[in-house]
C-alpha cells in the first residue's frame, strides 16, 4: 500500500503528484500491461539480447570518447 504523509498546510496537488510518482516507481501499470498478453520466451530473450547489444555499443562509444 502506498502512503503519502501530509502535513497541515500541505498542498493537495503536491501530495497527489507525490502519490503518482510513487505509484509509477512501483511499476504496477507496466506489470499489468505486460501480463495482458502472452509473450513467448524466445521473443523476451531476443529483446534482452538486442538491449544488451545496444547498451554495449553505447558504453564502447563512451569509452572511445574518453580516450
Amino acid at each position: 500500500m502506498i502512503v503519502v504523509p501530509m502535513k497541515e498546510g500541505d498542498n493537495i496537488d503536491r501530495s497527489l503528484k507525490k502519490l503518482k510518482r510513487k505509484f509509477d516507481k512501483t511499476g504496477v501499470i507496466k506489470e499489468l500491461r505486460r501480463r495482458k498478453q502472452f509473450t513467448k520466451p524466445s521473443v523476451i530473450m531476443r529483446e534482452q539480447r538486442l538491449k544488451a547489444i545496444y547498451v554495449q555499443k553505447l558504453r564502447t562509444a563512451e569509452e572511445e570518447n574518453n580516450l
